[in-house]
């Protein structure tokens, strides 16, 4: 028999009846469903994210930021609403709790009520990290959760990007007013060393000038004590005037008196000559007494005269050393005038004391004179009494004058009294004043040479500070040019770029349009298998009375072979059909994948062939083993790099895994190279099924027992 007839054969008994053509057409439409399902579920389920139920609970209170109130929970609501990425539902935080243990809600998101805080105190001494709350339940969806991790973490990294662009910003305008204030500060800073060198050359005339302002200090308290003594001198000299104008006044009084009781006797005696030789007697004595007065007033007339002529005479050479002293001191003439016009007012009393001194001294001498006059003459009228009749009347008009001279002699010399104490209160004023010059000038010397020596130490440190404001401006140009003085949209482009320091490019070499795209290589691959796996459920897979009768077991197993492989080409066709034109994925190399795809069916074909030849529905049941083990291996979903040691050696080992792999680079446009090795890994599963097929069959047609001529619907 032929290989073709036996495969005919194989076709009519599959399609002999209703019930038959029935099952074939159900199991040819089980990868086909499997594989079309499972894709169109997940062609795209990240982009149908939105759909998913997620509560979001904003209990922020706000802060407060530069004075300004600001709620970044509310902005966080906004900006996550507006994006969409989930079906985001406004909740209160009981009501999230009931609705995630109910289902309502996949999973929360919680912004608590110091997040604003918590954000804001980034600027301070004590910052603290806000907190996203993240709340999932894994009995809603697991994947739900990781999805609910992924949003989480793109909520945390958006709002760290604000944040962080916000401070960045912060701290760099922080430095463009900290070079605007360099700015000032450097023009500050010059000024600063050209006022401290100005300052430095007049501390150095100011040293200069205090040393010489010390000399003329010391100078003048020299002379002030010099003054001082001679103004306690002159006090003195004055005090003792004083008293001397004051006796004067006293004994001119008296010789007044006498003058007038002389007058009058010399009157009664004109009238009462009869008793002149008595009268003139007592007139005798009492003329000798008037002339021992008037000599003792003129002897102290004299004396007051002579202290009244000194005192005037030391006015000028006084007033000469006291303009000397002020000028020493650097009064000027006007700031001179106020004392002088005190000091010559002094002055004047003195000299007018002196005057009326000298002429109450003239008076004096005359009334001297006159009395010893009278006293001889009285005397000489005593002693001739008789001849004194005849000049009685001269005598009394010679007593009238004197009267008259002794009231002239009382009047000035109380006036000298009065006087002379003006000058000695002037005097004591004076030395009193002069006292307080000298103490003064003593301690201006005093306060001089503190200045000489505190201007001395101002121009060391005048100097220093001159070198100190050089280094301080020099620091500030030097500092000015380090800092960075950027433009309003220079900062914001930079606090852009320090808050996302860095983006990902992604640049694929082949690329998956969608997860149902991304996950069809394997599924198609599985899809391969299983339906394979089903066709064996009612093909034969060797015809024994076929070995039996023909004993040709090459065209037995290749006819058993070639019924499933063409129907499991048949299969991959249709599962192109569905992949590429009902679910629309796009294909790099059409025609290649879908020889690829039929390619893979029937290596799988020859491998459940040769279980089912070996071990029956055994090895069936191994079918079933071994597409559940490639399940895992094949690297379909994860990574194989993430399976554990022993898996990983069997992806490496399993024909699911290159299936795999070659529809990937084929759909995707990937290396074509590597699928041709994938075909290779393929074609070596596909002969060394066939080649242990064949070994079978051949054993099986050398001992043969009852069992292998009767029917059987698995062989």
């Amino acid at each position: 028999m032929k290989i073709v007839t036996l495969v005919r054969t194989e076709f009519r008994r599959l399609t002999a009846t209703g019930l038959a053509r029935l099952a074939l057409v159900a199991l040819m439409l089980v990868p086909v469903i499997y594989a079309g399902l499972y894709l169109w579920a997940n062609s795209d389920p990240y982009g149908n994210v939105k759909n998913i139920p997620v509560a979001l609970v904003v209990e922020d209170q706000g802060a407060t930021l530069n004075g300004a109130a600001v709620n970044y929970g509310t902005q966080v609501h906004d900006q996550l609403v507006a994006d969409g990425s989930v079906k985001w539902i406004d909740a209160s935080a009981s009501d999230a709790a009931t609705g995630i243990k109910n289902g309502t809600y996949d999973f929360i998101l919680t912004l608590g009520p110091d997040f604003s805080k918590l954000l804001t105190s980034s600027g301070t001494a004590t910052p603290e990290q806000a907190v996203v709350q993240l709340t999932t339940n894994d009995t809603n969806s697991f994947l739900a959760s990781t999805i609910a991790a992924t949003v989480a973490e793109k909520v945390r990294l958006s709002i760290s990007q604000q944040v962080g662009e916000a401070a960045a910003l912060q701290f760099l305008n922080g430095f463009s007013t900290i070079h605007d204030n360099l700015a000032t500060a450097v023009s500050g800073a010059n000024s600063l060393a050209d006022g401290t060198a100005q300052a430095q050359t007049g501390a150095a005339s100011l040293a200069s000038g205090a040393a010489t302002a010390n000399t003329g200090a010391q100078a003048l308290a020299s002379g002030a004590a010099e003054a001082s003594a001679g103004a306690s001198t002159l006090s003195t000299g004055a005090q003792t005037a004083a008293n001397g104008a004051s006796a004067l006044a006293s004994g001119a009084s008296k010789t007044n008196d006498g003058a007038q009781v002389l007058s009058s006797g010399l009157s009664s005696l004109q009238s009462q000559s009869s008793s002149l030789p008595a009268q003139t007697a007592a007139l005798a004595a009492g003329a000798a007494q008037v002339a021992a007065g008037n000599k003792t007033l003129a002897s102290d007339v004299g004396v007051a005269a002579g202290l009244a002529q000194a005192a005037a005479d030391q006015v000028p050479t006084a007033r000469a050393n006291i303009v000397n002293q002020l000028t020493a001191l650097g009064l000027t003439a006007e700031q001179q005038a106020p004392i002088l016009a005190q000091l010559d007012q002094v002055g004047t009393a003195i000299n007018n004391g002196n005057d009326q001194v000298k002429t109450a001294q003239d008076q004096v001498n005359q009334l001297s004179s006159g009395a010893n006059q009278v006293a001889a003459g009285t005397q000489k009228l005593a002693d001739a009494a008789p001849a004194l009749s005849a000049g009685i009347a001269s005598a009394a008009s010679g007593a009238a004058q004197v009267a008259a001279g002794t009231q002239q002699v009382s009047t000035g010399a109380s006036s000298l009294a009065t006087g002379t104490a003006q000058l000695a209160t002037g005097a004591a004023a004076l030395a009193s004043a002069n006292q307080q010059l000298s103490d003064g000038a003593t301690t201006l010397a005093g306060g001089t040479q503190q200045l000489a020596d505190g201007s001395s130490t101002l121009a060391t440190g005048a100097t220093q500070l001159n070198t100190g404001a050089a280094q301080l401006r020099d620091g500030l140009v030097s500092g000015e040019a380090q800092v960075p003085n950027y433009s309003a949209d220079q900062r914001q482009a930079a606090a852009a770029t320090i808050a996302t320091p860095a983006r990902v490019d992604t640049d694929t070499v082949t690329k998956a349009t969608t997860y149902g795209a991304g996950m069809a290589p394997f599924f198609i691959s599985l899809a391969a298998w299983i339906g394979i796996y089903a066709l064996f459920l009612i093909i034969k897979p060797l015809s024994r009375r076929a070995l039996t009768a023909i004993k040709a077991p090459l065209r037995v197993v290749a006819a058993g072979w070639l019924a499933p492989a063409l129907l499991g080409a048949v299969q991959m066709a249709a599962v192109y059909f569905v992949v590429t034109v009902l679910l629309g994925f796009t294909v790099a190399n059409p025609a290649l994948m879908l020889l690829f795809m039929m390619f893979t069916s029937v290596t799988f074909v020859a491998i459940i062939l040769a279980l089912n030849v070996w071990l029956g529905s055994v090895g069936q049941f191994l079918g079933l083993v071994l597409m559940v083990l490639q399940l895992v291996t094949a690297g379909g979903t994860f990574p194989w790099q993430t399976l554990p040691g022993p898996l990983a050696a069997l992806h490496h080992a399993l024909p699911m895994s290159y299936a795999v792999d070659g529809i990937r680079q084929l759909m995707y446009g990937g290396d074509l190279s590597l699928a041709l090795n994938d075909v290779g890994v393929l074609a070596v599963w596909l002969l060394g099924a066939l080649a242990f097929t064949y070994f079978l069959a051949g054993r099986t047609t050398r001992s043969r027992t009852l069992r292998d001529l009767r029917p059987s619907l698995i062989g």
